[in-house]
This record gives C-alpha cells, structure tokens and sequence, in this order.
C-alpha cells in the first residue's frame, strides 16, 4: 500500500523511511508501557496515562465509585502492591513482580497458609497453551486467585504454601483520557482505544500507542472534522463518557474503536450496527486495497466498545478495527501476547490503513463536471499520458475517465472509487487536478 498525495488532507509520509520510523515510534511507546499492571479502575491506568500525557495533550477525568451510569454502577477500585506463592522449599514459584498477569484482576487481599489441594482451587492455566500464563479477571471483586503456567502448575510439589496478595478495594473512581482537536466543524470522528489491560502487548498496548502517534500528527494538520480520542477502560469507560456526554454524542459522525492492531493478522473491519454507514465502506474500501483478503464482518452485539457506542439509544457509526480478530489467535489474552509478538512494520501498516481512511473522509467531495457533453479533450490540456506501457500512467488515466464521467453531481469521491475498483487516494488526486483545470467544480455540500 502506498502512499498518494490528496488535496488538503494527508498523515502519511512521503517515503517508506519515514513510515518505518512511525512503526518504531509505536513499539517503542507500547514496549514502555507493557509491565503496567492496569485494570478498569486504579493507579495503573493513570500511570499509563501520565505516559501518554508525556506525548500528547490529555484531559483525564474522573468518575467516583457509585456513580450510576444508565444501567451500571462504577465500583471499588483496585490497586495491588505485591503477590506471591511462596512453595514449601521457600521459592516463590509465582511472583506479581515478573508479570501483572499472574495475579487474577481485581483480586481481594489475602494473606494465608494453605496446602497444596486447597491452593489448586485458586489457580489458572491453560492445558491447552501448557507454558503460556493466562489472563484472567474477577471483577466483583469478591474472589481471589493466581494464574500460571499449566506445566509450572504440574510441577508444584506436596506441602503448605505461603499465599499473599496485597490489594485493595475501596472506594475511589473510574479513569479515562480524553483528547479533542478542533476542526473547521462541530462534526466529530470519534477514535477510542481500551486501556483496562495489563501486560499484553497488542491487546492493546498496540491501540493506545497507535492512537497515541495518530493524535500527535493529527495535531499539526488543519482537519475539517473536529477529532476526539478516547483512552478508557473497557465497557465502563465508553459507558461512562456516553452518559456524561448523552446531549452531544450526535455530533460524532464517523467512529472507530481500535484494539489488536500490532500483529500480522487480517486486516480486519466490524462494520457498525448501520452496517453501511460511511464509515463501514471507507474502512472496506480501504482495507479492499491494502490486502489481498481483508476479514470484514457484519456487526454482532459482542466484542469491545463499538457495541456501547452501536446500542440503539445512540446508534452511532462506529466500527471496529483490528488487524487479528480478537479471540481467534493463540497468543490471545495471555502471556504469549507479548513484546516479541507484535513488530514495528505491522505497527506502521495498521497505522497507514487507518491513515488512509481519515483521508478518505477528509477529502470525500461531491464534484459536477464543466463539460458533461462527450469527453473532454485530456491530451491538449496535459492530462493524458501517453507513455505505453506504464501501469501507472495507464491507472491514471482510467481514473481521468471515470471522475469525467461521473462527476454529475449525484456521485462522490468515494462512490466512484467503489465502482471503478481504484484507490481513494488516487480519484481524490485526480479529481483535484481536474478542478484546477477547470474541467470540475465542487458540487453540494457533502451530507454523511
């Protein structure tokens, strides 16, 4: 996939150098926040936000335990110092310290002696996956227990084991950031990633630094959509800031919920519960582009954030991106998710693919022709290459014809990049090179 120049609007570099560089930006911030310990409450979703704050304008907000929030109820939060099995030989077989995953999320505190049989009762494996560590949570908060590897487990000897989880439970807040860049107009394009996660690294360690990169060169264009980012705790978080937000959530026009985009998977697209909404084909028409067998899904009621936004109070267009689906590959919510499992290439290309769907509905114009009357004569105006057999001169001019001949006022940009199979990014060119030429005038206002 490359990149193509439109008018107005363009995150992508201009060379392949630069767009690696975008990759290893993206891994370096998701490697610096990996060990967090984070869950949908707690100290560590704030330190993870300080981190982001280091990069980017951040508004953090806070909502109180208590809090209602339509159906729901913002709980205790959670914080955890230190946890351990110790064995009988004295050895701690499991330590907090060298993973946030080994200690089930949202544990209760504990402190106790305990034979073997009884300690099995508290923990979690994977048969399945027999040296990967599980990650597993307990959100009510009532329970406690320790996840490992199912060989470790195996292996553990006869005898009382020392057990200590030392968390709390009490009453403090839900945490999410919150950015927002102001564009010409009022209408939004909503990007949201989940930060509730401890140590895995594209769910979605990947999201919160891609979007994290996105924002800062987002920053320094002049956008005609006004753009909000949101860092938040799965469920609760988008939850939270649609019901702090219910009277204005009608400005979001176009949205994106981004999570598992570090892996070499897919690329995959949920569509939104309108199902074609602009969203939905620009994201398919782009990924159409970018692999040969883009996974683009209908919408189900189930998955990550998109459903809050989807429920039929709000029913906003918002799909989901991803580059493996979530659930589908081994290294899923567990320690095999790691550092080396994601890279910085799939990094820069999730990056670039959500790039060029912004510039798909940044540049999205509806075009009438100045001469609808036969073609218009390309060659003495410069327009039409005549060098044989060059693919690219040949594609550019197919492009030439088809913007002439459906520019009629009643087709837009994007509509003549789905029926001609070629790029956005190159109708959008062409179609500005031909209004400079006087061959196109902008038509109505476009109405998404």
């Amino acid at each position: 996939m490359t990149s193509q120049t439109v008018s107005g609007f363009d995150l992508l570099a201009a060379d392949d150098v630069a767009n690696a560089a975008v990759g290893d930006e993206i891994y370096s911030l998701a490697a610096e926040i990996f060990p967090i310990c984070r869950s949908i409450t707690g100290n560590g979703v704030r330190q993870t936000l300080d981190i982001l704050r280091q990069h980017i304008d951040l508004e953090v907000h806070e909502v109180p335990t208590g809090t209602k929030v339509f159906d729901w109820t913002i709980p205790r939060e959670w914080n955890i110092r230190e946890a351990y099995i110790r064995a009988p030989s004295g050895e701690r077989v499991v330590d907090f310290q060298r993973s946030s995953l080994h200690v089930l999320n949202y544990s209760k505190p504990v402190r106790a002696r305990m034979p073997l049989q009884e300690l099995k009762e508290h923990i979690y494996t994977l048969p399945e996956q027999p040296d990967a560590v599980p990650y597993r949570t307990a959100y009510g908060g009532d329970r406690w227990g320790f996840c490992m590897a199912h060989n470790q487990f195996l292996a553990l000897e006869d005898g009382t084991y020392e057990v200590a989880i030392e968390s709390s439970l009490e009453e403090g807040s839900l945490t999410y950031g919150e950015a927002f860049l102001r564009g010409a107009t009022e209408d939004e394009v909503l990007l949201t990633t989940h930060i509730c996660h401890p140590s895995l690294a594209n769910d979605n360690c990947s999201g919160l630094a891609l979007l994290t990169a996105l924002i800062k060169r987002l920053a320094k264009q002049k956008t005609r959509y006004s753009y909000r980012f949101l860092f938040g705790p799965g469920s609760l978080g988008a939850i939270s800031w649609l019901s702090r937000n219910r009277a204005t959530a009608s400005r979001v026009k176009h949205g994106i919920v981004l999570s598992c985009v570090g892996d070499g998977g897919g690329p995959t697209y949920k569509k939104s519960r309108i199902g074609d909404a602009f969203i939905d084909r620009a994201f398919t028409h782009v990924l159409k582009h970018a692999s040969r067998k883009p996974n683009i899904l209908d919408f189900i009621p189930y998955g990550y954030d998109e459903r809050q936004f989807c429920s039929p109070g709000f029913n906003l267009p918002v799909g989901l991106f991803q580059r493996s689906q979530f659930g589908t590959f081994p290294e899923y919510h567990c320690s095999d998710d790691n550092l080396d499992f994601i890279k910085p290439e799939h990094l820069a290309s999730s990056f670039e693919m959500v790039a060029s769907v912004l510039s798909v509905i940044e540049n999205e114009k509806r075009y009438v022709s100045n001469n609808p009357f036969c073609e218009p004569q390309l060659g003495r105006r410069g327009l039409y290459g005549s060098v044989g057999g060059e693919k690219s001169v040949a594609d550019r001019n197919m492009a030439r014809l088809w913007v002439m001949n459906l520019c009629d006022g009643s087709h837009s940009l994007l509509d003549i990049a789905e029926r001609s199979g070629i790029p956005f990014s190159i109708i959008a060119d062409v179609a500005r090179e031909l209004a400079e030429h006087d061959l196109l005038s902008e038509g109505s206002e476009m109405s998404r």
